[in-house]
């Protein structure tokens, strides 16, 4: 995603997406096809790079396409799909698996593939900044070897212990590449991600804020998810319904608050990060006589502040950096999102044992990462400047 956001900067945003949305379609017929597991784990890779195509430059389209109002509202929908689709995937990924077959939830993809490539063909103009670029293949490099690197020496550690070479020796890859991505980006002439955006305070907020985001609200749902279906037995359509009190709330504060013109990217990220975490105490209340019902009000609070925070998140982080880099913070804003995402299961799964103890130390784990990025956004972000869906 940080290196698609820049290029599509330059290639055309409306073109990498559509070229993103073919690559995501084929590979979900493969996947669909696929006729062993090797197939298809390689398909999915595939898909997931059509996929970070697709996430890196539907922000840049949507600030490009709308303008004033407009643009917030588009936004507050964009929040909302995406957060109600985190939570809603559990539910209609288990009703196809159980009632159809567990490759049509590849073959899905297909039809409404389409129907994205006739509307973005349709409705959607080509957007570009002027002058050439070319892709800065170090930096794509030494970013994925540190975020791989990260994720994959938390999950050995949580398996083998930090004093274990087969964790240690990934942690200092990690370390390593990160380092050298660092130099790269700052002494190229043509960087997936300019340093200097960090400069201004507020970006830096913004970026700290979408990357705590995603581990305080929904990587504890992998552990949640596991815990409804092997220690209360339900069936993954039940456990997608026990799970949609988060999505439904999410989808309509986002739209909600597309419509407030006093609502800054202070308050909607700040407050947003303190809801999460509001809610994931109020889940960490389980015990052994716990059913589903338990968790819906902690989900409530958490799908009001991530109907508030993502869309926010969003629209700040192209405000806050220069109008040519809208890509490259959009790209950057997904990226530490899905990395923030990726850390937050590796390290909370070093918690989660199997059962409600463990899970409630998960969800407090949850908590503190989502309060404490709430009063670091609150304090970083400046209090005036654009609107939350500007």
């Amino acid at each position: 995603m940080l290196a698609i956001g820049s290029i599509a900067d330059h290639a055309g945003r409306r073109r990498v997406y559509l070229a993103a949305l073919g690559v995501f379609a084929l590979a979900s017929l493969v996947c669909g096809l696929a006729p062993s597991g090797g197939v298809l784990v390689a398909a999915r890779v595939l898909q997931g790079a059509g996929g970070a195509g697709m996430m890196a430059t539907t922000l840049a389209l949507i600030s490009a396409t709308y303008h004033g109002r407009r643009r917030g509202i588009a936004f507050g929908v964009w929040g909302g799909v995406n957060g109600a689709a985190a939570a809603l995937a559990p539910v209609l990924g288990g009703l196809i698996t159980e009632h159809l077959h567990w490759r049509a939830i590849f073959l899905v993809n297909l039809p409404i593939s389409l129907a994205a490539v006739w509307l973005t063909l349709r409705a959607v103009k080509e957007s570009r900044l002027p002058g050439g670029g070319r892709p800065d293949w170090a930096g794509m490099l030494a970013f994925t070897l540190a975020a791989g690197a990260l994720t994959y020496g938390l999950i050995e550690a949580g398996q083998y212990g930090w004093a274990a070479a087969r964790s240690l020796v990934p942690l200092a890859v990690a370390v390593v590449a990160f380092a050298a991505f660092v130099v790269i980006e700052t002494r190229g002439s043509h960087p997936m991600l300019d340093l200097r955006l960090f400069a201004d305070r507020s970006f830096s907020g913004v970026m700290a804020g979408a990357a705590l985001l995603n581990p305080a609200a929904f990587a504890c749902l992998a552990f949640t998810s596991i815990w409804l279906q092997q220690d209360l037995g339900l069936g993954p359509v039940m456990a997608g319904v026990a799970l949609s009190p988060m999505a439904a709330t999410s989808l309509v504060v986002s739209l909600a608050a597309a419509r407030l013109p006093r609502l800054t990217p202070r308050l909607a990220v700040g407050g947003g990060l303190l809801l999460i975490g509001a809610g994931a105490l109020l889940q960490g209340r389980l015990d052994q006589h716990s059913d589903w019902t338990a968790l819906a009000p902690g989900l409530v609070a958490v799908g009001m502040g991530v109907g508030l925070a993502v869309p926010a998140l969003s629209s700040a982080a192209m405000a806050y950096a220069p109008k040519p880099r809208a890509g490259m913070a959009a790209g950057s804003v997904n990226t530490v999102r899905q990395l923030g995402y990726a850390l937050g299961i590796a390290a909370l799964g070093l918690l989660y044992r199997g059962d409600a103890a463990t899970l409630n130390e998960v969800y407090l784990a949850s908590a503190i990462i989502g309060l404490l990025g709430g009063l670091l956004v609150l304090a970083a972000v400046s209090r005036g400047g654009v609107r939350a869906g500007a």
